[in-house]
């Protein structure tokens, strides 16, 4: 069940149905999950079948298991296990008011069932901690196995809401459907050893008109030890699923109404996006824009398999659709997305000039140091790059230092206006800069595709220049 360039079939020999990825705060309570039960049963009576359901954790409750993963490695176990009984606590009540508050015939005998589940992942857990309180150190496995207990848990109880709505509903183990490479709490699917897993774990269900639930973030390595996809993942995995399966659509189901011209807590006449590109959208995600995590398209464009950004608050607006082509029509950019709390470096050298190798050099020292640089300038004697991990910096700077002049500024921003048109209508990267004119810039790039220009500036000029951005492009 292949997508676009591959030789398999797809659902009952063609690309139907649709993947829905809800966000935390599309499973947050009782009530938002009532929500997608409405929204897959609207999914089902327009397709005929599915749809695979992925949901993240509930809302706080990764934060919540790493929390408790750092308490219980500290020797903390009280306060760990406090914790624990806490989330407990939320995840039992969430099921008795889904399964247990209203009168039906399996509903004592679903939520036994399902309480059952609960308590033993929980009781699990337990042992983990203090396992974890008495050794004093946390491996990266077994942070994985902490962190993804909130999609496992949040999984089952939406596919028991969904069988006790009438619905059927059939949990699947994602680590049984999600195969990955060993790198723990950062993990990387194998595509087609995870498609392969797809199509025995997920297919057959859809083939026999179930609805598959499975939790996003959570994955496993080819010998079965538990993963993650490190924060964020969750989406990730949603485009994952759906590219293994030849979905229809990719459906993104979060608490906005899909992807706006701008952010709305700093510029609140920021519009909706209803239409943009496989690249447009990739920019914007790993320039800052929140609603769409950097590795959700790759998947879905590689299979050519659109994307829609949707608000499970509300369902019937028409959100944000992501596919190759952008509209044929609209405004010279497309949006603009912004990223704080980054540090420029500066790197000079004479020995820079004519020289080659001296780029692989700088280069190669934050690959050791395992950081990643967003935007890079270079003239004949520098080289001034962003980061937005400062983990390794001191450590970076000295390694620099060894064969240049490095100075490091933190306090910066950057600030990314978008647009597939960019490179048709050259004139309007003028007209960023201009607009920008009374802004202090620190750096100025343009990617090899010309459909963003980035500039860097102080945090404390990025919410004048957004307006004034806004103001010319969008308003």
């Amino acid at each position: 069940m292949g997508g676009a360039g591959s030789s398999s079939a797809g659902l009952r020999g063609g690309r139907r149905g649709v993947v829905q990825k809800f966000g935390g705060t599309s499973v947050a309570d009782p009530d938002a999950i009532r929500r997608l039960i409405d929204i897959a049963r609207a999914a089902r009576a327009r397709d005929g079948r599915g749809p695979v359901i992925v949901v993240s954790a509930m809302s706080q409750v990764t934060d919540a298991l790493l929390a408790v993963t750092e308490e219980a490695g500290a020797s903390r176990a009280e306060s760990a296990l406090a914790q624990v009984e806490h989330l407990r606590r939320r995840h039992l009540e969430t099921a008795q008011a889904l399964l247990g508050d209203h009168a039906g015939p399996d509903a004592p005998a679903a939520l036994a069932a399902l309480a059952a589940q609960i308590n033993q992942q929980f009781e699990e857990l337990v042992a983990v901690v203090k396992t974890l309180a008495v050794l004093r150190e946390v491996s990266a496995r077994t942070r994985d196995v902490i962190a993804a207990m909130g999609e496992l848990l949040s999984s089952r109880i939406v596919a028991a809401a969904l069988v006790y709505a009438g619905l059927p509903g059939e949990w699947v183990d994602a680590r049984r459907a999600i195969v990955t490479d060993g790198n723990h709490t950062r993990a990387m699917p194998l595509m087609p050893e995870t498609t392969a897993a797809l199509r025995t774990a997920v297919l057959p269900l859809v083939d026999a008109d179930r609805i598959p639930v499975l939790g996003g973030f959570v994955g496993a390595t080819v010998e079965g030890h538990t993963t993650t996809l490190g924060r964020g993942g969750s989406d990730y995995s949603g485009a994952v699923v759906g590219a293994g399966l030849g979905a229809a659509e990719i459906q993104i189901w979060t608490d906005v109404d899909g992807m706006l011209t701008g952010d709305p807590r700093v510029v609140p006449a920021s519009r909706l996006v209803p239409r943009l590109s496989f690249g447009e959208a990739a920019e914007l995600a790993y320039f800052g824009a929140k609603v769409l995590h950097p590795s959700t398209i790759f998947p879905a464009m590689e299979r050519n398999i659109p994307v829609r950004i949707l608000n499970s608050r509300k369902p019937d607006g028409g959100g944000t659709l992501i596919t190759a082509e952008a509209a044929a029509d609209g405004d010279p950019l497309t949006a603009m997305a912004a990223k704080s709390g980054l540090t420029v470096v500066d790197i000079t050298s004479s020995r820079m000039l004519m020289a080659y190798g001296f780029l692989r050099k700088v280069f190669e020292v934050f690959e050791r140091f395992e950081t990643s640089v967003d935007v890079v300038t270079t003239s004949e004697v520098s080289v001034s790059v962003t980061v937005d991990d400062r983990r390794h910096l001191e450590g970076i700077v000295d390694a620099l230092s060894e064969f240049a002049s490095v100075s490091s500024e933190p306090g910066m921003a950057l600030l990314c206006a978008v647009g597939d048109r960019l490179r048709a209508e050259p004139g309007t990267g003028a007209r960023v800069i201009r607009v920008l004119e009374e802004v202090p810039l620190r750096m100025i790039s343009q990617a090899a595709s010309r459909r963003n220009i980035t500039v860097i500036l102080r945090e404390a000029d990025l919410p004048h220049a957004m307006h004034r951005l806004h103001e010319e492009f969008f308003t």
